[in-house]
């Protein structure tokens, strides 16, 4: 699922506070030639608020089912991102299908400039000042697989430097 990305380090549950939060729920109609048949997809956000988060879409016939489904699928795709004193480490892009994010880091008392799905994934996180922006498509799904798309682009300045084979100092300084 992450291949794509460098340095993304995988998590496992065990051990860890996490803290689930809905996105939305759809429901969606098949129609048979019996009639109509319900379900109802879930998609689900868990973070432990400190830097790991994951996230996952459950199917059932009914809401709490597809709920929990969510919640474990999310729970198999935890990953760490790098927060650095309560923000990100640098500004980034996501992109997935036709929704864009912006995420960009902010000073101290900014709080979570965000709408909707942005808003729930930065919180699971554990990000308390950032300033976001959504464009494109506003389908959850694609947002909330667009915000994870930038935050598993950020790196922090430790990692830059050992890719690089130099040291924290010369990062900074050039």
């Amino acid at each position: 699922m992450y291949q794509k990305y460098k340095n993304v380090e995988l998590v496992k549950p065990s051990g860890l506070d996490l803290k689930d939060h809905l996105i939305g729920v759809q429901r969606v109609t098949k129609v048979t030639k019996g009639g109509r048949a319900f379900g109802f997809s879930a998609i689900v956000v868990v973070g432990d608020e400190a830097g790991v988060v994951g996230h996952g879409l459950g199917k059932s016939k009914d809401v709490a089912t597809a709920i929990a489904k969510g919640i474990e699928d999310a729970k198999k795709n935890l990953v760490r991102i790098p927060i650095l004193k309560k923000t990100l480490p640098h500004e980034q892009k996501g992109k997935y299908g036709g929704a864009r994010v912006n995420i960009i880091p902010a000073a101290e008392g900014t709080g979570v400039i965000a709408g909707g799905a942005v808003r729930t994934v930065l919180e699971a996180v554990g990000v308390h000042d950032v300033l976001s922006k959504s464009q494109g498509s506003s389908n959850p799904h694609n947002v909330v697989k667009a915000t994870f798309d930038a935050l598993l682009q950020l790196r922090d300045a430790g990692s830059v430097a050992k890719d690089r084979g130099i040291t924290l100092q010369k990062v900074f300084n050039g």
